[in-house]
């Protein structure tokens, strides 16, 4: 990935948390030189490993799987929250549109596992984690144990443990330092999710 001193994230803790923000990735492989892309929903162990391992599984019919290899590296890529920045709220009058974004490429060689027991544990992981902003989250506990094996015979469980991270968060770190302030505060405004993610990170990383 192309990253310009000013842009470069090498804090693993930051990297970490965006990561786990932003947890649906793609995950990116390649077949006989055509590559091939999976969205996926990520957990990601930190403590397993010097960069930490990521859990996730896909469906048996997904021939991506089929790519993992020994030798070769995988991707993974954490889209974080991004905004188009107008040139209007810059002070100076000379400049151009841009766009500001984080993400983090994770790389490693993928791992499928094969243990019934371990891949029951990543989907209950999985459930826990998503369930635990509501009210009332279900409990995969609560499915019957035959149907569950059932519905596993359909599905392919993995991990990769992460051989390098990069971390791009492109948040106007080349303008004035009034500028930035500028733009965080518009963005901050316009309501959406996306926008007020980047003014987030924006004010964070001051």
């Amino acid at each position: 990935m192309y990253i310009p001193k000013a842009f470069h994230v090498d804090d693993t803790a930051a990297l970490h948390k965006l990561m786990r923000e932003y947890s649906f990735a793609t995950l990116v492989t390649q077949q006989d030189g055509i590559p091939l892309a999976s969205h996926l929903p990520f957990l990601l162990d930190a403590e397993r490993g010097t960069y930490g391992t990521l859990l996730g599984h896909m469906a048996r019919g997904n021939s991506q799987w089929r790519t993992f290899k020994e030798d070769q590296e995988s991707l993974v890529i954490f889209q974080g929250p991004h905004a188009y920045i107008s040139p209007s709220w810059y002070e100076a009058e000379l400049a151009v549109p841009t766009w500001n974004y984080a993400v983090v490429h994770a790389y490693g060689v993928p791992r499928l596992i094969e243990d019934k027991t371990v891949l029951y544990s990543l989907l209950q992981a999985l459930v826990k984690t998503y369930e635990a902003g509501f009210e009332k989250p279900w409990a995969f506990e609560s499915l019957p144990d035959e149907y569950v094996q059932k519905m596993m015979q359909g599905i392919v469980g993995f991990e990769i443990p992460i051989r390098r991270l990069e971390g791009k968060f492109k948040l106007n770190q080349n303008r004035p330092v009034s500028d930035q302030a500028r733009v965080a505060t518009v963005l901050s405004e316009h309501q959406d999710d996306l926008s007020e993610g980047v003014a987030a990170l924006m004010k964070s990383s001051k």
